[in-house]
């Protein structure tokens, strides 16, 4: 899989190492991994070529006068091997200045950010260990917290991950991609790009020892899918069962020749003491992050309100540059990986991740049904800090606009989804209701941005997709449905993870009347309660009791209830009654509704 050795010679040799590719160095052990710059060194008298790492005695071979091999050397004793004089060096110490980094206020040294963290505060982390077949759809279902906390998954089997063998490197990556392929490489000392990088660079620099690295690089963002390489990885089952992209983004508009969002498949190499800075990932994606060789260091705040607001304020500041975040925030929490490990981040966890040791990693993004909310909320974060286009998830709207088509017609179906699914539903309807209203009344250009993320080979009609779907979850969630602006919620007794199955009664009678629903807006209510009246009456039904609904027929029956005058027989019966009148304007005059409900409540003293 490696590529050839790059060969270079002693200034003592002829040529520019052994003239056959196939060349063999006597020394080495026949199974011995060849490096990708190999220092070659000739015998003056058998003319045999060495790997200066096996033949040297640690010396800098560009010091090399003249050499002899071993046997060479105890065939005649008068052979010797020979250095050069160094050159004179002065011995007054200079400081290599960073001009870059200076222009921009910050020093050139990578471990200014450890220096930043030292004496602060950090908290062991109390996340979740978990096996890999525990981590499920039904897990999600069970535990309130799935998706919401990370977890740790220290081995891979039963997660079905695939991965490349453990000893993949850098220089594996660029023969499969290509040496030539440009990458994107981060100065961790800036946290910025540094320029002109290749594969085969960065597989260069990977293989120089620590020591030897003038400066502390990072690859972040090498996305593959599509590659080779692509074919060794396969995400866990579980985001592949949550992930946006692949479960509702069309089969026929994804691969080869198509754009849709590559985020799904990250090879990243991160060299010893490498840093990489608070952020969250864009648009408040989740993470499936696994070690393959390595170990990586984490430090973790939690995405509530509070601290979502202290990141706003510190992201894109002078603050970024002179402030620890976890100064800012209730506490940091840290998690240490080794080989072998695999992390997944849900939406919107603000992190920061240092590296120990040299470390290859594979891993990738995902929008899933389960937090809608936050990812919304951290898109609009980016949005107030203005990250730029190519740092946030791509194609972000057009891929919700295509979730939102599928929800509409499971809604339509009548189709029992998770409460957590359907509240984030809502909170995906509302973002889209306020991307038609951009349709609809902003600029040309906001007009223009809005309308192209809009697939037309699905969404025919927007504004009445974005409405209808705001108005179905809402029903779904227990909100009222009048009007552009949310209506008090109705039911807040079911927890998180526990599905709403609704009845029949309950099930929308007129779905195929809302092709291109858009609900008008009532222009005035009134609700009037008259005052409560209690009284002893015979039930229309028996007193509930266990589990059966056996209950439910006779109380359905709308039978009427017999009053008795006799105090101490019967059931204690409150009965209100509420009117609601809503008016509005029409074409051709006014619509008034009028509504009477009463509601009755019945005691039985115990």
């Amino acid at each position: 899989m490696s590529s050839g050795p790059h060969k270079s010679r002693s200034p003592s040799a002829k040529g520019n190492g052994p003239d056959s590719s196939e060349e063999t160095c006597p020394l080495c052990a026949p199974d011995v991994k060849l490096l990708r710059k190999e220092d070659w060194v000739e015998c003056e008298a058998c003319n045999t070529w060495y790997h200066w790492r096996c033949a040297g005695n640690g010396e800098d071979v560009k010091r090399v006068a003249k050499w002899f091999c071993k046997s060479c050397l105890e065939a005649d004793s008068s052979r010797t091997v020979t250095f050069k004089t160094p050159a004179r060096k002065s011995t007054r110490k200079r400081n290599v200045q960073d001009y870059a980094n200076l222009e921009e206020g910050l020093g050139s040294d990578s471990k200014r950010f450890l220096h930043m963290m030292q004496g602060k505060h950090i908290h062991p982390d109390p996340f979740k260990r978990m096996n890999g077949e525990d981590v499920t759809l039904d897990w999600l279902q069970e535990d309130e917290t799935a998706m919401l906390e990370p977890i740790i998954i220290e081995k891979p089997d039963g997660l079905g991950l695939k991965m490349p063998p453990s000893d993949f490197t850098a220089d594996d990556v660029a023969s499969e991609l290509g040496e030539h392929t440009a990458v994107e490489v981060m100065d961790v000392a800036s946290q910025s790009d540094a320029p002109g990088w290749t594969l085969g660079k960065w597989a260069d620099y990977m293989e120089q020892s620590p020591e030897k690295r003038e400066r502390i690089y990072n690859v972040i963002s090498l996305e593959v899918s599509g590659t080779k390489i692509a074919e060794m990885v396969v995400p866990p089952k579980i985001v592949r069962d949550l992930d946006w992209v692949e479960t509702f983004w069309p089969s026929t508009r994804k691969g080869k020749g198509n754009v849709y969002p590559k985020v799904q498949l990250y090879c990243l190499m991160g060299v010893e003491t490498a840093w990489t800075d608070w952020h969250i990932d864009f648009a408040g994606s989740s993470v499936y992050y696994h070690i393959l060789s390595g170990s990586k260091v984490f430090y973790f705040i939690r995405p509530t309100p509070t601290n979502l607001a202290a990141y706003e304020k510190w992201s894109g500041s002078d603050l970024q540059n002179q402030t620890w975040l976890g100064d800012m925030v209730d506490a940091v929490y840290k998690v240490e990986l080794t080989a072998g490990n695999t992390m997944i981040i849900p939406a919107g966890w603000i992190h920061a991740v240092y590296t120990p040791v040299d470390t290859m990693v594979f891993g990738g993004n995902f929008l899933h049904s389960y937090n809608i909310a936050t990812q919304i909320r951290v898109r609009n974060i980016e949005i107030a800090t203005q990250v730029p286009k190519k740092f946030r998830f791509p194609m972000f709207s057009r891929l919700s606009w295509y979730v939102a088509d599928k929800y509409l017609k499971d809604f339509r179906n009548h189709a029992d989804l998770p409460h957590r699914v359907v509240e984030g539903i809502l909170a995906l309807a509302n973002f889209l209701v306020s991307e038609v209203r951009i349709l609809e009344n902003g600029n040309e250009q906001s007009k223009k941005e809005v309308k192209e993320q809009i697939p037309s080979d699905r969404v025919k009609d927007a504004p009445a997709v974005a409405r209808e779907l705001r108005w179905r979850a809402r029903l779904a969630v227990g909100y009222s449905s009048e009007g552009e602006d949310e209506g008090s919620k109705q039911d807040r007794s079911r927890p998180n993870g526990v599905k709403r199955k609704r009845s029949d009664s309950e099930a929308p009678m007129v779905s195929s009347l809302f092709k291109n629903f858009r609900p008008k807006k009532w222009d005035g209510s009134i609700q009037r309660t008259e005052n409560s009246e209690t009284t002893i009456a015979k039930p229309s039904g028996p007193k509930p009791s266990g589990d059966s609904d056996e209950w439910t027929s006779a109380w359905l029956d709308d039978g009427n209830s017999e009053e008795m005058d006799v105090e101490g027989s019967g059931v204690q019966l409150t009965r209100r009654r509420e009117l609601y009148t809503k008016v509005r304007k029409t074409e051709k005059g006014v619509e008034r509704q009028k509504i009477e409900r009463t509601v009755e409540n019945w005691d039985w003293d115990e």
